[in-house]
């Protein structure tokens, strides 16, 4: 196996959907800091790796590959042990990709409808149907897990995903046990993994802490 070179910012969800992954299967790997504020992603060098500038970038093999939910498919195909993590079988694969989708398309929009007026608006008052947004995407969650995790039985790279959005959401929303029993509980048994904190609990406090201070009046 070549050396695995992850680019990105620990703040990012998208980074850290990652992380998660490379830390469940228990791979090594090189993390190398893209500093979005002093534009180390517009570089010519990492253009020729992303042309989208996005984080995260995973290198192997002399391969870049971009897309949080892209790149933790590669590695559970690639380098996973079993394939329980991304299902071979069509339709709980089928099951996977819809969280997949519903993460990129839905959670991580609505988030970035919040935060895109914030920093680049500067606008500190977030509108109410963005927060019922937020909120609705919550109770879909809540309704999703039918089982102990977001995809059936098994905890997959949909969890990773979903987790590394939604632990992203504490300047906007809490999580209760009244309004969403199971998704509450669902959070519970992922942020007690042993990787949580290193992989995702870290990056997620500070994205937290960088919301919450441009969100208190000035």
């Amino acid at each position: 196996m070549g050396k695995l070179i992850l680019h990105g910012i620990e703040a990012s969800p998208p980074v850290r959907a990652v992380l998660l992954t490379l830390k469940a299967l228990n791979l090594d790997y090189e993390f190398k800091l893209v500093n979005l504020l002093n534009g180390d992603h517009k570089t010519k060098e990492y253009l020729k790796k992303n042309p989208q500038h996005t984080v995260p970038v995973l290198e192997d093999d002399g391969h870049s590959l971009w897309d949080s939910h892209a790149i933790a498919a590669y590695l559970v195909g690639k380098y996973g042990k079993n394939d329980l993590l991304y299902p071979k079988d069509l339709l709980k694969r089928a099951v996977v990709d819809q969280r997949l989708h519903f993460d990129s398309g839905v959670l991580y929009i609505n988030m970035k409808n919040i935060t895109t007026p914030l920093f680049y608006k500067k606008i500190t008052t977030i509108p109410q149907e963005s927060l019922d947004a937020i909120n609705e995407g919550l109770d879909f969650l809540e309704s999703f897990l039918v089982n102990d995790f977001m995809a059936g039985e098994n905890m997959t790279i949909a969890d990773f995903s979903i987790l590394s959005t939604i632990s992203t959401y504490e300047a906007f929303t809490t999580i209760t046990e009244t309004r969403t029993p199971k998704l509450a509980a669902w959070l519970k048994r992922m942020t007690a993994l042993p990787y949580y904190e290193e992989a995702n609990g870290k990056g997620a406090a500070i994205c937290n802490q960088v919301f919450k201070t441009a969100l208190a009046p000035k």
